[in-house]
């Protein structure tokens, strides 16, 4: 038996190329979408191994909600945003009106920014139509405990003057994000904890949301099926099981900082591959909608050891012509298969057209 295993491993050059042109052969037909019998389905191709090391990254002392907000807001980001609101003491005074409440300013302290954005969140929970209300003196309008932690003045000098960089040193050729250049700092920093403190379980998520805002802004969004309607809008990877949101990006138009070789692919690409640049080559898996799946996206994702499933526009470039044409009958499923990618069309109320790379029809 040896004897033998070592006779056709010493075969002639001749075989050896006879068996390249074979596995050249055999390559080519797997670039090609093949359509696939369901009456005998393949079982679904494997996952790629998850080297990732889901989990906390940050010690911690306890576990409430105070705790998991000071991670993400911490002590070199509170005192870098008071700092910069600090920047505003050369104020000249003398412009000013003796009744301007400008002229009670005295520096702020990392202390007075973190009761300032509890403020913040307290008032998202107890609403009220007017600022000046939280600290009213009438019994039926008043919320007693805000008068402890900061006065009505010196809260409305914080919401006046709230500054997160320093406009001298703003350069917009260079800068990442013009279009943030206001609150970039602040905002990478806090994108940076939100990865730097998580890592996500295998399966993540990507979409986008929209932040509620009718203010004046040159990248607001009007986008009516959100619920919000008008605001900013944010591409996002979240945690599947949890939503933890991972990363995220926020939409500026043609200055939004994308990954390295994004000249090469399209928008919808470039997008997931610049929210998964730190997650790719580790076997995550990530869940789509029909804005971002396409078969260039999948095969990008594949040679970076990462699946990808989700709904499918069928007039994306690279579809199989029958998907994209073909008439079904409700109940009818139609499937093409190239390599790990397995696209499907099921006819119900509407057509349905879903891309996977680790399901066949059956599991889908």
């Amino acid at each position: 038996m040896d004897s033998e295993e070592y006779s056709e491993s010493d075969s002639s050059y001749e075989d050896i190329s006879d068996e390249s042109d074979s596995d050249e052969d055999t390559l080519d037909a797997a670039r090609n979408w093949c359509r696939i019998n369901q009456e005998s389905l393949a079982p679904p191709p494997p996952r790629f191994p998850f080297s990732g090391n889901p989990g906390l990254n940050t010690l911690m002392d306890g576990s409430s909600p105070i705790e998991f907000f000071c991670i993400f807001f911490d002590d070199d980001i509170v005192g870098y945003i008071a700092s910069e609101m600090n920047r505003y003491d050369f104020i000249e005074k003398n412009d000013l009106t003796p009744s301007s409440r400008v002229q009670k300013w005295k520096d702020f302290d990392s202390s007075e920014i973190r009761v300032f954005f509890g403020i913040i969140i307290l008032q998202g929970i107890v609403q009220k139509p007017l600022q000046k209300w939280y600290w009213s003196q009438r019994p039926l309008l008043s919320t007693p405990y805000l008068k402890q932690l900061m006065s009505e003045k010196r809260f409305s000098i914080i919401m006046k003057f709230l500054h997160f960089t320093n406009n001298e040193t703003i350069d917009l050729e260079t800068h990442p994000q013009p279009g943030l250049r206001k609150v970039y700092e602040v905002y990478d920093a806090i994108n940076r904890k939100f990865k730097s403190s998580y890592v996500p379980e295998r399966d993540v998520s990507v979409d986008e949301s929209l932040l509620l805002y009718k203010g004046r802004l040159g990248c607001k969004q009007y986008l009516p099926t959100k619920r919000a309607r008008f605001g900013i809008k944010f591409y996002q990877v979240c945690e599947s099981s949890s939503g933890y949101i991972w990363n995220s990006l926020i939409y500026t138009g043609k200055d939004m900082p994308l990954w390295n070789e994004s000249p090469k692919y399209k928008s919808t690409t470039n997008i997931v591959m610049t929210l998964l640049e730190d997650l790719i080559d580790k076997g995550y898996c990530v869940t789509l909608d029909n804005f971002y799946t396409s078969p260039e996206l999948a095969e990008l994702l594949l040679s970076h050891r990462s699946d990808v499933y989700g709904t499918l526009r069928p007039n994306r470039i690279g579809v199989p012509e029958e998907i994209k044409k073909g008439t079904l009958k409700k109940g009818e499923i139609i499937l093409f298969q190239k390599g790990k990618i397995c696209v499907m069309k099921y006819m119900d109320k509407k057509p349905i057209c879903i891309l996977s790379t680790v399901h066949n029809t059956v599991i889908v």
